[in-house]
């Protein structure tokens, strides 16, 4: 009793919490999979796992991914004598890399120096992904005006950059 009130604990406190019915698919998978290995004498794709349970790839995947403990970035995964290497030093972060944020910072100093009509275009244009004929209506231009001033402005950012 005293062990169910102990995984019920960590169960219910844990900062991850994970669907009964995910957990469940999860744990149907593990099976499957031991049954196909018995089988077949080799490891089943995931493919093979999700005919055996009747449901999709997907599924199964999101289901066994849900049941893995996360692992702490200060993990080490190899340790020679001397320094250890970590989880962290494996992982590599493309968005937010010391170039980005510097780019980004120079681009808004450079988007200050130009005047509120190409601010406008260019936001409309870039950042919120509209077609130049649809800047046109909403500002009351030509789409040949607006070509023309997202032109210019786009010279004045390639200036102050």
């Amino acid at each position: 009793m005293i062990v169910g009130e102990i995984r019920r604990y960590l169960r219910d406190n844990t900062s991850i919490r994970v669907s009964r019915s995910l957990r469940d698919t999860a744990y149907k998978a593990l099976s499957a999979k031991e049954r196909l290995m018995n089988q077949n004498s080799k490891e089943p794709t995931l493919d093979e796992i999700a005919a055996e349970m009747g449901v999709s790839r997907r599924e199964v995947s999101a289901a066994l991914d849900a049941i893995v403990d996360p692992v702490s970035l200060y993990e080490p995964v190899y340790h020679d004598g001397g320094d250890a290497i970590f989880v962290m030093d494996q992982v590599k972060d493309e968005k937010n890399i010391d170039d980005s944020w510097l780019e980004e910072i120079a681009i808004k100093e450079a988007m200050k120096r130009l005047n509120e009509r190409e601010k406008n275009i260019l936001k409309l244009r870039f950042f919120m992904g509209r077609t130049q004929m649809e800047i046109a209506n909403e500002i009351g231009i030509s789409q040949a005006q607006v070509s023309r001033l997202e032109k210019n402005a786009l010279g004045h950012l390639r200036k102050y950059l």
